[in-house]
């Protein structure tokens, strides 16, 4: 990978930003950047020599446009950076050049209390968003696990979905991304508002076409979720009531399932290990009646916790989604994991994936909605043996009929469809012609 060398001329012109702040220090360079990569053996092994050699936080929307311009000037490649809570080397420079931290940028700068629409900046941290939106009686519809650190702008570049995803999908689907704020890396950048279908090209791209400043978004009425644990010994049993609940007529925030090898290795936030396949989910108080009959048809241990307190640090959400994966290599680092769309039937697909690899495959569904209709994703946790075992698995996987995302690669389109999104690649060539934004990691761009 290759390395641009800053020249005097571009520092001379990035000294007279006033309102950018420089950080050209060694730790400051490696520290910035990083992401959380190194949950994938592949990746930690591509990227770990990679460093930008300036590092840099804008604290105005002018200063980025200024930056953009001094960049395109002098082919300087340029890496956003929001929280670095990503897990895919999504703002890992490839090539140098400069890491912009977008932190700084974080007012909220309007809620509306009609519609619940909010426009922040890119910087905006999620829990802090989500703590504002609880005064207008509105909650985000969709959260990493990494919530409470994540930023908005990253989660909308780098992530597609999480904790709310069993109601309202995934972020690419249309109604979530109602518009952007951008800033073009041009000779002379301008700054451009985007309605919702011309922002959809930016969403999940990596910040690869475009230097998102602003966002706007969809919320939802908040609801006081209470958690509810469903114990149950029979893992075809509880798959099934897994999709039982998912699909019933209640309002869900989380839904998920976890192997009883999982639960007794995970933090015991959820009760104390029972033995038995797990159940994780948030549902509204109204709720929790049907969810317990439908426990209580199949003989399955129903625990209500009570109220949701996501003040405390230790709720269910904290054991979900990529959380699952952090906590089991807390314990053991040479677990890895790989995301995956299940075939339906599902259950045929899970054990025909459990009868191939046995214990080095534990097991972590999550229900979620997908163009309108309710699916189960697998986070299943992997063993790591080396890299030709994790091909020959994925690609059991596709051939079972599960469609796989995988977190064990660079480029845009290889960890998502793996096929090239032709409104991206035009997004580049009109906002970034030069194709000095994230270079490397977008393949309709590159290949």
């Amino acid at each position: 990978m290759n390395s641009h060398l800053l020249s005097v001329d571009f520092f001379n012109e990035i000294a007279l930003i006033s309102d950018l702040q420089l950080f050209d220090g060694l730790s400051d360079r490696q520290r910035f950047s990083r992401d959380f990569f190194e949950y994938s053996p592949v990746l930690n092994k591509e990227l770990e020599g990679c460093c930008a050699e300036l590092v840099v936080r804008p604290n105005s929307v002018e200063a980025v446009v200024l930056l953009a311009g001094v960049c395109h000037r002098h082919g300087v490649p340029l890496t956003l950076r929001g929280a670095g809570t990503g897990n895919y080397g999504q703002s890992v420079p490839l090539r140098g050049g400069v890491v912009v931290l977008m932190g700084a940028l974080r007012k909220i700068r309007d809620i509306n209390s009609l519609t619940g629409e909010v426009t922040v900046e890119t910087g905006c941290l999620l829990g802090d968003l989500d703590k504002e939106l609880a005064s207008y009686g509105r909650q985000l519809r969709l959260l990493p696990s990494t919530w409470r650190s994540a930023s908005v702008g990253g989660f909308i570049a780098g992530g597609s979905g999480g904790i709310g995803s069993v109601r309202w999908g995934f972020l690419r689907d249309p109604g979530h991304l109602l518009g952007l704020e951008v800033v073009t890396v041009e000779n002379e950048p301008k700054k451009l508002l985007l309605d919702a279908s011309a922002a959809e090209a930016l969403n999940h791209a990596y910040g690869t076409n475009g230097i998102i400043t602003a966002l706007t978004l969809a919320t939802a009425p908040a609801v006081a979720w209470h958690e509810v644990v469903i114990d149950c010994a029979d893992w075809a049993l509880a798959v099934g009531l897994l999709q039982r609940c998912a699909q019933s007529a209640v309002e869900l925030h989380l839904c998920s399932l976890l192997e009883r090898e999982i639960v007794d290795q995970i933090p015991s936030w959820s009760g104390t290990p029972s033995g038995k396949h797990r159940l994780l989910i948030l549902v509204g108080p109204d709720g929790v009646s049907t969810l317990e009959r439908i426990a209580s048809s199949v003989k399955a241990d129903f625990h209500l916790l009570g109220r949701e307190n996501i003040r405390g640090g230790s709720g269910l959400r904290e054991l979900t989604w990529n959380h699952t994966t952090l906590h089991l290599r807390a314990i053991d680092p040479s677990w890895t994991y790989l995301q995956m769309l299940l075939p339906q039937p599902e259950i045929e697909a899970l054990n025909l994936l459990k009868s191939e690899w046995g214990d080095d495959v534990l097991l972590h569904l999550e229900a979620v909605r997908q163009q309108g209709t309710q699916r189960i994703a697998a986070l299943p946790i992997i063993r790591w043996r080396d890299k030709k075992s994790l091909d020959n698995l994925i690609d059991f996987c596709k051939k079972i009929g599960a469609i796989v995302f995988n977190p064990h690669v660079i480029t845009v389109e290889d960890g998502g469809l793996g096929v090239v999104d032709a409104d991206q690649v035009k997004a580049k060539k009109n906002f970034d012609p030069k194709g000095i934004l994230n270079p490397g990691k977008l393949k309709g761009w590159i290949g």
